[in-house]
């Protein structure tokens, strides 16, 4: 095994690597004031953003479900690498060479697994491209010109060649390193009847696919020969790297404008991204070999910020295939706070070819001209019945009812409650208050979680359910919990805040604070962590790294992630953490005064004598703390 990677190269990773450009690889990321960013969580589904990162101080935490801590811990997360493999990608990334305490350097197969499978890929693919110059690749080269792509179309998208033979590749990455195994799980091999290892792709035009980062993570080939047996198109199979329902076609060239414009255009194929963005449609991605589904929404729901005024466009052919395709998108359109709209493409053809037969033009004319996804529902149900007889505008009625009831909007629902009348041929005033009445009531028994008479998605909608609200410490299974209705224990988290994200404010005055002065047991776990860090006094470049290290277990240092990232409560701190010391010295005064009176309460009821110089010891005890109490309240900060 190799070493472990040495403490200071771990910190220039740290250090070199940006937080917010890192997690902005991911999702959409905007101001959330006090000089923090905010997002939709990638760790779990929520409706408005909760998820906040922390540039200065180099942390993320989620208010929400209560992930959090640096960039290292963020790429581990959520790509599911070991610390070694994170710290190896991100100073591949930065450029930093690392060193392990064993050795000057890592040997190739001692790397991460994820580490070596992204490699063997790059490599992979620059070998493709290669090949795509060669003469047995004509074919190829004669199928991207008859669909419109040249020599610089092919390199933007890093399209290339595998060559016919049985292990061109194979060999190639033998030659750098890689083994058979290596080459196998990752699945550009395919294991021989022999025992070795073969090619996958033999013999076909080579698309990379991509994750949102850049990685180069698996491949589509389509086929060229006629005497090539396998599918029209062959991706690579299930991988540590790659799922299928995970991974969409082009996220990384349209993750940018799609955060910018607000808008994503949903394609078919590897051709029809290349012919959309280079007619100008930059936001267009696709899927992989598999239908538009629930890891493909959370994916463009984190680039979109699930902005009621974003908009997700499908792109369909006009036949009868392409049609169910826009139905089953709709079935989606209740995950999105984006609205959903369908571009279908005329005479049956696909952007690709459309792009062919009428230029780039006729590409933007397409999505220019989409259709509220609800409104093709719509009428592709009522379109099913036969509205000339009483019995068919019926029964178009009650199959339309529940695709109304579902749209989020209230004003939006009720204008499609009347449109649907029209199209049913009933239309009259009073039809229409009727149609109004029946949608509102099956739209509240879907928010109450009521049995709906449709199989569409999309049940408590109701967007005044997700307001933003002001962040609550979730809740931690085993943990002590925290009353943040409890004035004691909201001042006291807003001081460890302060010392926290603004230790110099507070010091020296907070390190002389004991931990009986902290009601919380979360707090008081903080206050000693930070207490054996060294204290606010002595906080520097890496106080908050400190912290974290020393806290005792993970709750502990989740409660240090969740207080170094929420905003304190004030525009200035430099007032406020005057005033939130003398909170809690008050507090705590306030606290032993009543405990003493207590004391002597319960003597007094037992009939005690008291002793006389117990007496005097308790009554000047009382003294001190009522004129300490007085002092605060008249000097404030300057009493402590």
């Amino acid at each position: 095994m190799a070493g472990r990677i040495r403490d200071e190269d771990v910190k220039a990773v740290r250090d070199a690597v940006p937080i917010d450009a890192v997690v902005s690889e991911y999702l959409q990321l905007r101001n959330a004031g006090g000089g923090n960013l905010k997002g939709l969580c990638p760790f779990h589904d929520e409706k408005s953003p909760s998820f906040q990162v922390s540039p200065s101080k180099g942390l993320f935490h989620c208010f929400g479900c209560g992930e959090g801590g640096d960039t290292l811990a963020f790429v581990m997360k959520l790509d599911h690498l070991s610390f070694t493999e994170a710290v190896e990608r991100l100073a591949g990334q930065a450029g930093i060479t690392l060193r392990y305490e064993e050795g000057s350097h890592v040997p190739g197969r001692q790397q991460g697994e994820r580490i070596r499978l992204v490699e063997a890929h790059k490599a992979a693919a620059q070998f493709y491209v290669e090949q795509l110059g060669t003469a047995e690749a004509e074919i190829g080269r004669v199928f991207l010109a008859q669909r419109g792509f040249d020599r610089a179309a092919a390199e933007h998208f890093g399209v290339g060649y595998a060559p016919a033979g049985w292990d061109h590749l194979v060999r190639h990455l033998r030659g750098k390193g890689f083994s058979d195994k290596e080459l196998i799980v990752s699945g550009l091999a395919s294991e021989s009847r022999r025992g070795g290892a073969i090619d996958r792709f033999r013999g076909r035009l080579i698309w990379p696919i991509r994750d949102i980062t850049g990685e180069v993570i698996g491949f589509g080939a389509r086929k060229l020969r006629e005497d090539d047996q396998g599918p029209k198109y062959l991706n690579t199979a299930e991988t540590p790297l790659y799922h299928k329902s995970q991974v969409l076609y082009g996220i990384d060239l349209a993750k940018k404008e799609i955060a910018r414009t607000g808008r994503a255009v949903v394609v078919e194929g590897y051709t029809d991204v290349m012919a959309c963005h280079l007619a100008g449609v930059t936001t267009a991605i696709a899927t992989c070999g598999t239908s538009f589904g629930g890891d493909h929404i959370k994916i463009l729901r984190r680039l979109l910020m699930d902005d009621s005024t974003a908009e997700v466009v499908f792109t369909f052919d006009g036949d009868e295939a392409g049609q169910k395709a826009a139905l089953r998108a709709f079935e989606d359109d209740q995950k999105f706070a984006a609205e959903t709209s369908i571009a279908i493409t005329p005479g049956g053809m696909d952007p690709c070819e459309l792009r062919l037969a009428e230029g780039d033009a006729a590409v933007q004319r397409l999505i220019d001209g989409r259709t509220p996804l609800f409104a093709f529902a719509l009428r592709s149900i009522v379109g099913r019945y036969n509205l000339d007889t009483d019995e068919g505008r019926v029964a178009a009625v009650d199959a339309a009812v529940p695709v109304v009831a579902a749209i989020k909007n209230q004003a939006l629902r009720d204008r499609y409650a009347i449109r649907l009348v029209g199209m049913a041929g009933i239309a009259s005033q009073a039809e229409e208050q009727s149609m109004i009445r029946r949608v509102r009531a099956m739209a509240r028994a879907r928010a109450a979680g009521s049995p709906a008479p449709s199989a569409s998605a999309g049940r408590g909608r109701d967007r005044s359910a997700y307001a933003p609200q002001q962040p609550a410490a979730p809740s931690r299974q085993g943990g002590p919990r925290l009353d943040l209705r409890s004035p004691a224990h909201r001042v006291e988290r807003e001081l460890l805040k302060l010392a926290l994200q603004f230790p110099h404010l507070v010091a020296p005055a907070f390190d002389a604070y004991g931990e009986d002065e902290f009601t919380g047991p979360p707090y008081v776990a903080v206050r000693r962590a930070i207490a054996e860090a060294g204290g606010v006094e002595a906080a520097g470049s890496d106080y908050l790294a400190r912290v974290r290290d020393i806290a005792p277990d993970d709750s502990v240092r989740m409660m240090v992630t969740e207080l170094a990232v929420e905003p304190v409560m004030h525009k200035v701190p430099e007032i406020y953490a005057g005033e939130v010391l003398v909170r809690v010295r008050m507090n705590a005064v306030e606290r032993r005064i009543s405990q003493v009176l207590a004391a002597q309460s319960r003597l007094a009821a037992q009939g005690v004598p008291p002793d006389a110089a117990e007496a005097a010891s308790v009554q000047g005890e009382l003294w001190a703390l009522q004129q300490y109490g007085q002092r605060l309240r008249v000097q404030g900060a300057a009493g402590l």
